[in-house]
């Protein structure tokens, strides 16, 4: 295939391109690839999760442009594009009974709609292949669920003529994948290998609290090989110096130990429209020499 190589990975807030799939972009970022990130909404509801930041009244008073801030910091470490969709953050509803989600809030948002400015972005960079959430969002926020449904449909969506006619021209992307990076077979390895070198472990509490839960396994389809940028990852992640302790549970498995048990990244492959064989470990494979 001799045309450019594109990837689109759509993510619900600023952060969570750092935290899932980033070692991924950066690496097919190094081999040419025109990579863009699709931002659903500013982040502007997150809480200040770094206790270093906390009460600091600048930050609170204008957490919006603090977020927008640290993206375009993480854009420039990974090398990637990004775009807005400009929708609003729904936030993390917390209590019980749950409260309702803020009125205009992106999970609120009538999903065919809520498609359009993706089709139009996808009819505009044309991708080859688009990352995104599972139908739980990976977990389940309210802003990551309707993100998942809003690719959905814009993947279906973005090659026909008849849908959003006002969007561009049409475009079909080739292959949708889910982000699978927390994965149970990944953490259990990491977990295990800490142990066994006489290390704490900060997996324990998630395994614990994954057996208390129903959750199903997920299909494993496709292992990114993308040790090499594990740091770039790091550095991209506490770049969003609001969500991320840079003591934090996130950096306490030594780099060494990751790249030598689990050096890779993971998806799912949810849809794709060309030939491939599985196990992968490239998202462009069937597209490459097509």
């Amino acid at each position: 295939m001799t045309e450019q190589l594109r990837l689109m990975a759509v993510h619900a807030h600023p952060d969570d391109e750092s935290s899932k799939g980033a070692a991924t972009m950066a690496k097919y970022v190094s081999e040419g690839v025109d990579v863009l990130v699709a931002t659903c909404t500013g982040g502007e509801r997150g809480s200040i999760l770094n206790p270093k930041l906390q009460g600091d009244p600048y930050i609170e008073e204008n957490i919006h442009e603090v977020r927008k801030k640290e993206m375009d910091e993480a854009r420039e470490i990974l090398g990637v594009r990004q775009e807005w969709l400009g929708f609003v953050d729904s936030g993390l509803p917390e209590g019980d009974p749950l409260p309702p989600l803020p009125d205009g809030c992106f999970a609120l948002q009538d999903v065919e709609a809520a498609a359009e400015p993706l089709v139009r972005l996808i009819r505009t960079f044309k991708p080859q292949v688009i990352t995104t959430y599972d139908e739980n969002g990976g977990y389940p926020h309210p802003d990551h669920i309707m993100t998942h449904k809003i690719t959905m449909v814009a993947f279906e969506a973005a090659g026909d003529p008849e849908k959003y006619p006002e969007a561009g021209e049409p475009w079909q992307p080739q292959k949708l994948y889910y982000n699978q990076g927390f994965n149970r077979p990944r953490t259990v390895a990491l977990h295990e290998a800490l142990l066994a070198r006489g290390m704490d472990s900060p997996y324990g509490e998630w395994l614990e609290r994954w057996k208390q839960f129903e959750r199903r396994e997920r299909t494993l389809t496709t292992y990114v090989p993308c040790d090499e940028f594990f740091e770039i990852r790091d550095k991209a992640l506490i770049a969003h110096a609001t969500q991320i302790d840079p003591d934090g549970g996130w950096f306490r498995v030594p780099m060494d130990i990751q790249r030598e048990v689990w050096p890779t990244e993971e998806y799912e492959l949810a849809k794709s429209l060309v030939d491939t064989s599985l196990p992968e470990d490239d998202l462009f494979a069937g597209i490459r020499n097509n």
